[in-house]
């Protein structure tokens, strides 16, 4: 990784998410947080595409311009 920075955390979260990692069988918070962020990004992507689709069809039904 480039440039790696740090994140901070409260630490009742950081706490939270060191258990829920471990739980979870991640190797590190930084891992398990990663991940979480990946999920988000991807889930507001296919939104994006998602409202893309919707105003294609719209558009080819005459209800918007």
């Amino acid at each position: 990784m480039f440039g790696k920075k740090g994140i901070v955390l409260d630490p009742a979260l950081l706490e939270r998410a060191k258990q829920a990692a471990a739980k979870a069988g991640y190797a590190s918070v930084d891992e398990f947080v990663g991940h979480l962020v990946e999920r988000a990004l991807s889930e507001s992507d296919e939104s994006n595409r998602d409202d893309a689709e919707i105003k294609k069809k719209l558009e080819g039904l005459g209800y918007i311009s």
